[in-house]
């Protein structure tokens, strides 16, 4: 990862190295995705950090860790809202819709599919606009929409052609599997049809796994001797060592039983069944396996030979149900898993909430405020602040007791949140420390600024205190001021201001207002 220090430029391309794959060996890019993160974060880059842990969560759910990639997705996606990177958005909506198509929760699937659709800007890749509507277009078949899902796959194709993408041939694929698996046979074929001939137009060689797709289909029209070739072509591929499915060759040997079998060919086909056998036993491929035990009743079947095809069809029910037993059961430690993790999260978000309240009135507190400030004024241009303080609060301290001090606070605490939110809503009151607290009001104003914390000052003098202080008066000044106001305005010169503003209401009397600096006639007072 060297080479890839240099420059954010690098490291960017280096993500769209992976992330614009279709495919991935998803250990090895795991790793590279780490090593891109180390990289990012060396240049300080939280974007990149982001991506390249977009890309870890991605290669995690390839190779099986459903959990894992939950968990990571969600920093992910806390990061790409508060951020509003809607490009990064819509990836993780593709993770989720992955991570739910495991679980087989097809109506969460589509709404994260849908989502992923949604969020693309112009800054999504091509190959991005493409691939994010194949999988719409699958997540919509999966729920029973295909005439919804047929839209979708055309319009990627129409993409796919524009934009040359090397996803055109897998979208084809799938596009033609969902015709042919919702009985639409003609289409299926027809779709077929066309990814034969732009794989020849690109001169590509199409993958076992597409030649498999079209097998079946020319099964599933009776054309059982095209059928075989194009299964022997498809084992002549995957032998040529560039394909690595576990599953891959005792899938295609398969299909190529089911071809020779609809040929009349059942010698060849029981030798090519018993082949596909050996290969899902030695490798332990339990699903593919009572498929292939299905198959074999139904061969005995043709044969004529019914009491075998029997006791086969019984073998095939009773590892149908004992998969489908794992599998549930699979899918309930996923959905713990992600539950946990969802739980997790939430109590972090608890733990995180809190530490940025004052514990005695729940308003915001100073940590708020630092992580906050900072991009309001830096975006605002109309933002105002204004510094709250108790007039005279030793007093109640000192005369009624602490217990009655916090009281008071905590009312006070109350009318400025009230007073403000009715006000404007937009902004937030937080407890600076002691008897001194801030108001921020984005997009206000000095003059809507002032009227709105004056109304929240005379509602506070106003307040009935008696029953709390026995006749001992609660007021506040206030200073007042804005970012237009201040030269290249920071949170610590937006707050110097208003406090030096508080000063002066201190000065001219208390219980007013103040918003422009040594100008005490401009105070507002009861």
């Amino acid at each position: 990862m060297d080479e890839l220090v240099t420059s954010a430029e690098a490291l960017s391309a280096a993500l769209v190295s992976i992330e614009d794959q279709r495919s991935w060996n998803a250990d090895v890019e795991l790793k590279r995705a780490l090593a891109i993160e180390k990289a990012a974060q060396a240049l300080g880059d939280e974007s990149l950090v982001a991506r390249a842990r977009m890309c870890q969560a991605n290669m995690r759910l390839q190779s099986g860790d459903v959990s894992g990639a939950s968990a990571q997705i969600w920093q992910v996606h806390d990061w790409a809202v508060a951020h509003d990177d809607r490009v990064l958005l819509a990836r993780t909506h593709l993770v989720w819709f992955y991570i739910h198509q495991h679980l087989s929760d097809a109506e969460q699937a589509l709404e994260h599919a849908v989502l992923a659709v949604e969020l693309l800007d112009d800054d999504a890749t091509p190959h991005m606009q493409v691939w994010h509507r194949t999988k719409l277009a699958d997540a919509l078949w999966a729920a029973g929409s295909m005439d919804a899902a047929r839209v979708r796959y055309q319009q990627a194709e129409r993409l796919a052609v524009q934009t040359d993408s090397p996803a055109l041939l897998c979208l084809l694929n799938n596009y033609a599997f969902t015709e042919f698996e919702t009985g639409h046979q003609d289409r299926a074929e027809e779709v077929a049809e066309r990814l034969l001939r732009l794989a020849g137009e690109r001169g590509e060689e199409l993958e076992p796994a597409y030649l498999d797709t079209v097998g079946w289909i020319q099964i599933g029209n009776g054309r059982f001797a095209e059928a075989e070739a194009t299964m022997r072509l498809c084992i002549e591929r995957h032998e040529e060592g560039c394909y690595d499915a576990a599953d891959g060759l005792a899938m295609y040997l398969l299909t190529l039983a089911r071809a020779q079998r609809g040929l009349g060919a059942y010698e060849r086909a029981q030798s090519t069944l018993d082949a596909s056998r050996a290969m899902c036993q030695e490798r332990d491929l339990g699903d593919l396996l009572v498929r292939v035990h299905q198959e074999q009743a139904e061969l005995h079947a043709a044969r004529g030979e019914f009491a075998e095809a029997f006791a086969a069809h019984k073998v095939f029910f009773t590892a149908y149900q004992g998969r489908h037993s794992l599998q549930r059961e699979a899918r309930t430690r996923t959905r713990q898993a992600m539950f946990e993790t969802a739980e997790a999260r939430e109590e972090a978000e608890r733990f995180r909430e809190q530490a940025r309240r004052d514990p005695l009135t729940g308003l915001h507190n100073r940590r708020y405020v630092d992580e906050r400030l900072p991009a309001l004024i830096r975006y605002d241009p109309a933002l105002a602040v204004a510094l709250v303080d108790l007039d005279h609060f030793k007093q109640v301290n000192d005369r009624l007791s602490h217990n009655v001090g916090d009281q008071v606070l905590i009312t006070v605490a109350d009318l400025l949140a009230g007073g403000l939110a009715d006000a404007c809503p937009d902004g937030f009151v937080a407890r600076m420390g002691g008897e001194e607290f801030l108001i921020v009001l984005p997009g206000a104003g000095t003059r809507r600024a002032t009227a709105i914390v004056d109304g929240i000052r005379r509602s506070i003098g106003g307040h009935d205190w008696s029953p709390l202080t026995h006749g001992l008066p609660v007021t506040v000044s206030i200073g007042v001021a804005t970012s237009d106001e201040v030269p290249a305005a920071t949170q610590t010169t937006l707050l110097s201001t208003a406090d030096s503003r508080l000063y002066a209401a201190k000065h001219a009397g208390r219980d007013r207002v103040v918003s422009v600096t040594d100008r005490w006639e401009h105070a507002s007072v009861a």
